[in-house]
C-alpha cells in the first residue's frame, strides 16, 4: 500500500508539473504573444513596401549557392483597407462550397481567400476566417506560381498582367483560363478547384519563336505577418514540407529568422508550405519532375517568410509547346480531406500536415474513434463520454485485477500495521515478512498503479486531439460548453456569470473543473487516510490544485477526466464491496469533518 501511495504521489506530481507548465507558463506566454502580434500589426500599417524594381531578386542574396531563388514582388502601396485593395484591380471571383475569394490577375496570384464554414468565434454571425490576403495589406499572405527563363528571369510572375474571358468565375464546375504573352512565349494557364481546398494550376507554354527556349516552373508561398504561434511543445506552426528521403521537415518561425535561409534536398514528389494550427497553404509540385526548394526569411522594412520551389528545366522547341502542373492546397486541415488528398492524389506524407505528434500511434486512433462515434451521435462531447466507457471496458480485466488486489490489500492492512510495529527496528525483516504476506494472500503491491498508467497516455492523446484537430474547434457539448477545445467559460468567482465582472485568468474556474475536483476528491477518499502527515496534506490539497490547473485546459479534456473519475469510483466501490473490503469514503469524510470542528468544540 505504501508503494502504491508513493507511486500515486509521484505520478500526480508529474502531471501537476505538466499541467502547471501549461497554466502558469504557456497560457500567459500565448497572451503576451497575442498582444505583441496586435502591436506589430498596428506598427506595420505605417510602413512602406521597400523600393524593389520589377525583376530584382532580393531572395537571391539569401539563396543557397547554386540555387535559383524566386523573385520578390515590385513595390506596392501599403493599405489598411482590404475592400479597397480588392476593388482596385482586375480579379476573378472564387466560389466553392468551402471557399470564397478571388484571383488577382496581376501575377495570377491566389491572394484572397475566406473559409465559408469557419468563423472567428463560436457565434455563426461572426466574420469568417480570412486565410489569404493581397500583398498591399499588412497581413499579406498569398500563393504565386510562374515560369523562369534561366539567366533572364521570369516570363510570367509577380508583374505579369494576365488576360481572362469576361465574366470568368472559378467554381468546382467551371475552371478559368488565363493568358499571358512575353518574348515570343504564350502561357495559357488553366486553374481549377475541387469541392474542398485543392487548386490545380496547369500552364501550357507555346513557343512561337524561331529558337528553342528553356523554362523552369516555380512556386512560392509568401507570408508578411508573423502569426500568433501556439506553444511549440504542443504542436508545430511554421514552414514545412516533405522532401526526398528526409521526409517531413519543419522549421519554426524563430529558427528561420535566425538562419535567414535553409535549402532543402532535391526531390521528386513532395510538397512545401506554411502551416498554422488549423489552416495551411501548401504547394505540391508536379510529381514526376524533380524540384529544388528552400525556406527563407527576408528581412527589411517589411520582413516576410517564404517557402519556394523551382522545378527542373523544360525545353520548349520552336513552334512547340510544353506543360507543367502545380497543385495548391489552401484551407482547413480537416483530417478526412487531408488523408483523402494523400491517397487519391498520391501526395507523399500529406497527412503529416496535421501535427499528430510523436505518439501518433495513440493520437490518430483516438481521433478516429471519436470521429466515428461523433458521426453516430452528432456530438463530440458525447463521443468523448462513449470512448471513455469503451476504454474502461477494454481495460476492465486489468483494472478489475488491480482493484481486487487493492481490496485484498485493505483486508490485510491490520496485519501489515501489526507487522510494522513488531519489526519496527528491523526494516529488512519487516520487508521480508511483508513480501511473504503478499505472496500468501496473492497480492500485487504495484497493482494499483496500472489504472493510473493507463489513464496517462489516454489523457495526453485526448489533449492532443482536442488541441490540434479542427474538427474539435468550436465543437459544442451541452449547455454553456459551446467549444470543447476551449476552457470552461464559467467561473465560481463571479457566480457563474451572475456578477457581470471580468476575472483574471487565474480565477476562471468553471463548473466542469469543479466537478472534476469533486470526483477526484471522492476517489481519493475511497482509500484509507495515509498515516504520514505529508502524504495526508498532498492527498487533501491535490484535488484543489488540479481544479485550478485544469480550469485552463480544454473543456473536453476536463469532461473526460471527470467522467473517468466517476466511472472509476463506481468500479472501485463495487469491486471493494464484492471482495469484503471496507469502503472508507464515509469514514474519511466524517473524520475530516470532525477535525474541522475540533477548534470550536474546545
Amino acid at each position: 500500500m505504501e508503494n502504491n501511495r508513493n507511486f500515486l504521489i509521484a505520478m500526480a506530481l508529474s502531471i501537476a508539473v505538466l499541467v502547471g507548465w501549461q497554466y502558469f507558463v504557456v497560457s500567459p506566454r500565448m497572451d503576451a504573444q497575442r498582444q505583441q502580434a496586435e502591436t506589430t500589426q498596428g506598427q506595420q500599417g505605417s510602413l512602406q513596401t521597400p523600393q524593389t524594381p520589377a525583376g530584382t531578386d532580393q531572395a537571391q542574396t539569401a539563396a543557397p549557392s547554386g540555387r535559383e531563388s524566386v523573385i520578390t514582388s515590385p513595390q506596392l502601396p501599403l493599405s489598411q483597407d482590404r475592400e479597397a485593395v480588392l476593388s482596385s484591380g482586375s480579379r476573378i471571383p472564387i466560389d466553392t462550397p468551402q471557399l470564397t475569394g478571388s484571383i488577382n490577375l496581376a501575377g495570377a496570384r491566389i491572394d484572397d481567400l475566406r473559409l465559408k464554414d469557419y468563423h472567428e468565434t463560436v457565434d455563426d454571425s461572426s466574420p469568417t476566417i480570412v486565410l489569404l490576403s493581397p500583398e498591399q495589406l499588412p497581413n499579406a499572405y498569398f500563393v504565386e506560381t510562374g515560369m523562369i527563363v534561366p539567366g533572364k528571369g521570369p516570363i510570367v510572375g509577380a508583374t505579369t498582367e494576365w488576360q481572362a474571358e469576361p465574366g470568368a468565375r472559378l467554381t468546382p464546375s467551371s475552371p478559368v483560363t488565363l493568358t499571358a504573352t512575353a518574348d515570343g512565349l504564350t502561357v495559357n494557364r488553366t486553374i481549377s478547384v475541387d469541392e474542398n481546398f485543392m487548386f490545380t494550376i496547369e500552364d501550357r507554354v507555346d513557343n512561337a519563336g524561331a529558337t528553342p527556349v528553356t523554362v523552369k516552373p516555380y512556386g512560392r508561398v509568401v507570408r508578411y505577418s508573423k502569426p500568433e504561434v501556439a506553444s511549440a511543445y504542443v504542436l508545430f506552426e511554421g514552414l514545412l514540407g516533405v522532401f526526398g528521403e528526409e521526409g517531413l521537415k519543419e522549421v519554426k518561425y524563430s529558427s528561420i529568422e535566425d538562419d535567414k535561409k535553409e535549402g532543402q534536398p532535391s526531390s521528386i514528389g513532395g510538397w512545401l508550405g506554411i502551416t498554422d494550427k488549423y489552416w495551411a497553404t501548401t504547394l505540391i509540385p508536379e510529381g514526376s519532375r524533380r524540384f529544388d526548394s528552400q525556406f527563407l526569411y527576408l528581412a527589411g522594412e517589411r520582413p516576410h517568410y517564404q517557402t519556394e520551389f523551382v522545378s527542373d528545366p523544360i525545353d520548349v522547341a520552336a513552334g512547340q509547346s510544353a506543360t507543367a502542373t502545380t497543385r495548391t492546397f489552401a484551407g482547413a486541415k480537416v483530417v478526412d480531406i487531408i488523408d483523402g488528398y494523400e491517397e487519391t492524389l498520391n501526395i507523399r506524407q500529406f497527412g503529416q500536415l496535421i501535427d499528430w505528434g510523436w505518439f501518433y500511434f495513440i493520437t490518430r486512433p483516438m481521433f478516429h474513434a471519436l470521429d466515428y462515434i461523433y458521426k453516430l451521435v452528432g456530438n463530440f462531447g458525447v463521443a468523448i463520454l462513449v470512448v471513455t466507457v469503451v476504454l474502461k471496458l477494454f481495460f476492465f480485466p486489468l483494472a478489475n485485477k488491480s482493484y481486487k488486489s487493492m481490496a485484498r490489500m485493505k483486508t490485510v492492512q491490520p496485519k501489515i500495521m501489526e507487522m510494522r510495529e513488531r519489526f519496527k527496528d528491523d526494516k529488512q525483516k519487516q520487508q521480508q515478512e511483508m513480501m511473504r504476506l503478499y505472496k500468501e494472500e496473492k497480492i500485487n503491491p504495484a497493482a494499483g498503479c496500472w489504472p493510473i498508467l493507463i489513464q496517462i497516455p489516454v489523457f495526453f492523446a485526448l489533449y492532443k486531439v482536442l488541441y490540434v484537430t479542427i474538427e474539435m474547434r468550436h465543437a459544442p457539448f451541452f449547455g454553456w460548453i459551446q467549444d470543447l477545445a476551449a476552457p470552461d467559460p464559467t467561473s465560481i468567482f463571479n457566480l457563474f456569470g451572475v456578477i457581470p465582472i471580468t476575472l483574471p485568468h487565474l480565477l476562471m474556474v468553471g463548473v466542469w473543473p469543479i466537478l472534476m475536483g469533486i470526483t477526484m476528491f471522492i476517489q481519493m477518499r475511497l482509500n484509507p487516510t495515509p498515516p504520514d502527515p505529508t502524504q495526508q496534506m498532498i492527498f487533501t490539497w491535490m484535488p484543489v490544485i488540479f481544479t485550478f490547473m485544469l480550469a485552463a485546459f480544454p473543456a473536453g479534456l476536463v469532461i473526460y477526466w471527470t467522467w473517468n473519475n466517476f466511472l472509476s469510483i463506481i468500479q472501485q466501490s463495487v469491486i471493494m464491496k464484492r471482495n469484503g473490503a471496507k469502503i472508507e469514503l464515509f469514514d474519511n469524510l466524517r473524520g475530516a469533518f470532525k477535525r474541522r470542528e475540533k477548534p470550536s468544540e474546545s
